[in-house]
């Protein structure tokens, strides 16, 4: 009886775990890869025709350019915020 007891028990107890989680696996950086500023889906749902693969590419590069742009004309009027006129 007191086999049919324990293993009972270890059953339940068993059975009261909770399930493991499943972790999500980080995304592999390459080196020296950066991560876009634009939204891929965001740029394509504004677009009424196709968008190639290269242009996500070069839309980043124009804003980052633009953002160091406004970033220096903030810096010349001696402000740490950037603001619309900026641009």
């Amino acid at each position: 009886m007191a086999k049919k007891k324990a293993k009972r028990a270890t059953k339940k107890a068993a059975a009261k775990k909770a399930p493991a989680r499943k972790t999500k696996k980080k995304a592999s950086k390459k080196k020296g890869a950066v991560d876009m500023i634009i939204s891929k889906s965001r740029t394509k749902a504004c677009a009424s025709i196709n968008v190639s693969g290269d242009f996500y590419a070069a839309l980043d590069e124009k804003v980052r350019e633009m953002i160091a742009g406004a970033e220096a004309r903030a810096d010349a009027n001696n402000r740490r915020t950037l603001r619309p006129q900026d641009l």
